[in-house]
């Protein structure tokens, strides 16, 4: 009996969330849609961005760490090519 009422109370949901994009979308239009997908993009451009400084940031810190210096592994790296 509980997951009968806890499949309805899904669906409700489900059924309420669709409507409202729906919703949403007749009222954005075509230029506001295409507004909204920019400001989506530009965020996960943010996020990426501050994930690879966050990489940089580690990398950097395991490097100082284990004294290794990043002119060792640039000329390492200029050897193999």
């Amino acid at each position: 009996m509980k997951r009968l009422v806890w499949m309805g109370i899904g669906v409700a949901i489900g059924v309420i969330a669709f409507r409202k994009v729906n919703e949403a979308q007749a009222n954005l239009g075509p230029v506001g849609l295409n507004r909204a997908v920019g400001r989506l993009a530009d965020g996960v451009y943010d996020f990426a961005d501050a994930v690879r400084s966050g990489m940089r940031e580690r990398e950097s810190d395991l490097r100082s760490a284990l004294g290794v210096e990043s002119q060792d592994l640039e000329s390492a790296n200029a050897a193999r090519r």
